[in-house]
Parts: structure tokens; sequence; C-alpha cells
């Protein structure tokens, strides 16, 4: 890293206005997090920061516009690995149509699988207009929520999740509850924004609680300020002064 960037990201918070979405945390966001989260807002407030309420109104449709967006690209784009010009090829004696099938069954994993599906259907006749154009009419919404916010703050501040941590495949048999754990980060997707996850506490299981940092576009210097201040003061990392 350039010296004068180092020097940059070293700089204090002072002065810097965090945006907090209060609504948006209202509800489904655990105890535990809630605390931890908190007594984030209150470090940044202690070295200067100033706390700043904002709104996010279109921020709670996040979920459905990104597994529509999300999984229509990826019916698209991974249509091209059928086995011809793309990617593993299974062979067979039942022709093309079997060997298409007996490729993509065998090259993609379950999620890639529902994913695909989701995408194609989202993207069919008859139902592009109803779910896949109005997807990305409220991912503009979503962006615009996001750019009237930074005419206030400099940064948003969130958890990055609204539960601890939980277990490697803990939660694989249930896909929907896997994807409800996106709230927060996937705004940053639908937006183009930079985000940054960092440690903010333990809840009362000694689980894990992390938060997110977001900036406007072109911030990440800024992002890498803000972050680098709470760890020093938190004691959440091994950052050096």
């Amino acid at each position: 890293m350039p010296q004068s960037q180092g020097r940059h990201i070293r700089g204090d918070v002072r002065g810097i206005r965090i945006g907090v979405p209060r609504q948006m945390l209202a509800a489904g966001v655990e105890p535990g997090v809630a605390l931890a989260f908190d007594a984030a807002l209150d470090v940044l407030a202690a070295r200067g920061a100033t706390l700043v309420d904002i709104e996010l109104p279109h921020a709670r449709f996040a979920i459905p516009v990104y597994y529509l967006v999300a999984t229509a690209e990826a019916s698209s784009n991974l249509a091209r690995y059928d086995g011809v010009r793309y990617g593993l090829r299974e062979g067979g004696t039942g022709g093309l149509s079997e060997m298409y099938r007996k490729t993509r069954m065998a090259g993609f994993g379950k999620e890639v699988k529902r994913r695909i599906l989701l995408g194609t259907y989202a993207l069919s006749a008859g139902y592009y207009d109803a779910y896949y154009l109005k997807a990305l009419k409220v991912r503009t919404l979503i962006l615009q929520d996001f750019q009237k916010a930074f005419e206030k703050v400099n940064v948003i501040l969130t958890p990055t999740t609204p539960t601890p941590a939980f277990k490697i495949g803990e939660k694989t048999a249930d896909p929907l509850s896997m994807y409800l754990s996106d709230i927060f980060t996937i705004t940053c997707n639908l937006s183009g924004l930079p985000g940054i996850s960092l440690p903010c506490g333990r809840n009362s299981e000694n689980l894990p609680v992390g938060m997110q940092l977001i900036a406007n576009h072109f911030q990440e210097a800024l992002l890498l300020q803000v972050a680098h201040n709470f760890e020093k003061a938190g004691g959440f990392g091994n950052v050096s002064s």
C-alpha cells in the first residue's frame, strides 16, 4: 500500500457522519446481535463520529429483488455450460438431449441448480414483466434510497447478519432461512456500493457477531479508515496504530 494511502486509512473518525437505519433493524435482529451492534455504535461515537438516523424504505424488499435478479443472471450466464461450448461434458448413447441433461446434472450442485430453475422461471414468457422487470425497478429504488442517505452521511452501519454465525451446513436443508440471513449484505450487491464486514463482538453464547459498513461509490478508503479505527478502539483485530 502506498504510504499516502496508509496515512489516510489511519486517520480518525472525528466528524464522520454514520447513518443508522433504525427502522430496518427493528424486526428480525436477534437480541445478542442488537446489543453488540449498539455497543459498536457507542465505540464509534466515543471516538468522535456522529450517529445519524436514516431511512432506507425499500431495503425490506432486498431479498426478493436479489433472488430474482441474481437467479435470472445465473440462469442466463450458466446456459452456456451445456457440455458443447464450455466446461464439463458427460457422454451417453441417448443423443444430444441426454448429453445436455447428464452434463448439467453432474456439473452443478444443488444450490446452483435451484438458482437456475428459479431464474429460468422468472425469465420465461409471461413472467418476465411480472417478476424480473419489476425487480429491476425496485433495485433502482433501493439505490436511490442509498444516494439520498449519502446526502446526509458519509457511511452507513448495519449488522452483517440478523443472527450470530451458525454452524457450517446447519441451514443447508432450509435454503429460505439461509437467504433471509442476507438481508443486510445483499443491498450492496444490488446497489453496487462498497461494503466491509468486520467482527463487533459476541452474543451470550460466545458466538461471533459482525457489523457492516457501507459507503458511496469509490469511497473504499473511507470504509477502511472507519474499520481500522473501530478495530483499534474495540480490540477486535490485531491492528497496529
